[in-house]
């Protein structure tokens, strides 16, 4: 067994003798028992080849490493790899019997709107009568049973452990979003994509990633590892969108509004419960999402599909009852009829995305009220790009809390204000207590006011100092309104 969760790792050395079966295979030490496969990854935070010695006290059996420990126990194989991150998905995609390629899988990459597009994805094809899996940053799925989630893409253990759930459920296509991290983190070594989809890339993860080139080179690996027979599509209109798509070795195929593309949508008319647009010259279809950038995400839906092989009479008919995910530009339904819109936006281009469109949505007399913060130990750059945004597209705004984590939500709050020059500032308020900021918003809000509630989205949480507290917008928002 030893050998097939090897295959395709680029082994350098092995030590000792190879067990005839491994139990399970882990990452994280504390999850070793007797006879499990443990691989030390160099992460980000911390080193995995400093828990060597928990994992063979605890039981491991087979230790996958980069650097060989100088005290190997002598009941235990050490196999030498060249990258241990990309062995780990290898093998955990080895050990579950590689479930991705007995499903179409999809992912979806870009800085916004891949949480819309996999469920929108997701959502179409099971209207269609496919049974799919979801891997998204709001919930995981697997046929019809929904799993809480914690990370935009789970790590490469649990990542093949749920889509080997996905084929004992008889699952056909899996749609999945691709983080930047996971990407760079080579979370989705091992797997076997059908198709790959980007969407848009932007300021975002620079704590992270360090530099913009760097963000772009992870998204990027994505796509460099498409095999042959998949399909890369591609937004034509970003200005990154063939850059990403320059080394695959996938069929390319674009998307796009401005720009001549093999899928091409026009405009016909804009409203604030969705939109009317013809594609490719031939089809109208009535969209149930609003906004430009979801013109995009639902254009990316229809391509994609087309390129799966879904009947297109079908699709025009199921795309314009298909629902998009929890927290992304979501109407909140309220006894007093109030216009109030929770989205997940929390990068610069986001925010001015969500914005731009309340704004070219409503009528001259109507007011755009915003409610936003910016998230604690996380890109502080894009702090101030967000203030300049808001005031640009809102009529009042007022800065508070989203997750401030370990810091200081007046801090945070003071770094958002200075992109906002002095002159906006009358439209400006402080309120760090973010219930108290949506109860004064809504108090404020005349009858044709929209109110953007931007920032947390489908999260049902606050983290302040290590602890997360239930916090749900949208339930904050029906209770204040409703009471």
């Amino acid at each position: 067994m030893i050998d097939v969760l090897l295959n395709g790792v680029k082994v350098v050395e092995i030590a000792g003798k190879m067990p005839s079966k491994v139990s399970a295979v882990c990452i994280d030490s504390r999850q070793v028992t007797k006879g499990s496969l443990f691989v030390a990854i160099k992460g980000y935070l911390q080193d995995g080849h400093s828990f060597i010695r928990n994992a063979v006290n605890l039981g491991s059996a087979v230790i996958v490493c980069e650097v060989l420990p100088s005290d190997m126990a002598d009941d235990v194989c050490y196999v030498k790899v060249k990258d241990s991150a990309a062995a780990a998905s290898i093998i955990a995609s080895n050990f579950y019997d590689n479930p991705s390629s007995k499903m179409k899988l999809v992912g979806v990459t870009g800085t916004n709107g891949k949480t819309t597009t996999v469920t929108l994805l997701y959502n179409l094809f099971t209207s269609l009568g496919y049974c799919c899996g979801l891997l998204s940053t709001v919930q995981n799925i697997i046929g019809k049973r929904v799993l809480e989630t914690d990370h935009t893409t789970p790590d490469p253990i649990t990542l093949n452990r749920l889509m080997s759930e996905m084929v004992d459920c008889g699952c056909e296509f899996c749609f999945m979003e691709v983080s930047s991290h996971a990407a760079d983190q080579k979370r989705i070594a091992g797997l076997t994509f059908a198709g790959g989809i980007f969407s848009n890339i932007t300021h975002d993860h620079l704590d992270y990633h360090g530099t913009f080139v760097n963000y772009i080179a992870a998204k990027k690996s994505f796509f460099t590892l498409l095999p042959p027979e998949s399909f890369a599509l591609t937004n034509v209109d970003d200005r990154n969108g063939m850059v990403m798509v320059e080394n695959t070795k996938a069929k390319i195929y674009t998307y796009g509004v401005k720009e001549m593309a093999d899928f091409h949508a026009k405009i016909l008319e804009f409203k604030i419960y969705g939109t009317l647009i013809k594609i490719n010259n031939e089809d109208d279809f009535w969209l149930p999402l609003p906004c430009m950038y979801n013109v995009y995400n639902q254009l990316a839906v229809y391509a994609a599909a087309v390129l799966l092989g879904a009947d297109k009479e079908e699709m025009k008919v199921a795309l314009s009852a298909v629902k998009g995910a929890k927290g992304r530009f979501q109407l909140v339904p309220n006894n007093d009829g109030k216009n109030v819109i929770v989205d997940y936006a929390h990068t610069p281009d986001a925010l001015e995305n969500v914005l731009s469109a309340v704004k070219e949505l409503t009528e001259d007399d109507r007011r755009v009220i915003c409610v936003f913060g910016a998230g604690g130990d996380r890109d502080t750059t894009k702090r101030p790009e967000m203030g300049a945004v808001s005031v640009k597209y809102s009529d009042l705004v007022i800065i508070t809390s989203d997750n401030p984590r370990s810091e200081e939500p007046n801090s945070i709050i003071d770094q958002i204000a200075a992109g906002i020059d002095e002159a906006n500032m009358k439209k400006v308020m402080r309120i760090p207590d973010r219930k108290e900021a949506i109860n004064v918003a809504i108090n404020l809000m005349q009858p044709d006011d929209v109110l953007v509630i931007a920032g947390k989205g489908h999260e049902n949480y606050q983290e302040i100092k290590g602890v997360k507290h239930h916090f749900d917008d949208v339930e904050i928002v029906k209770e204040l309104i409703n009471r």
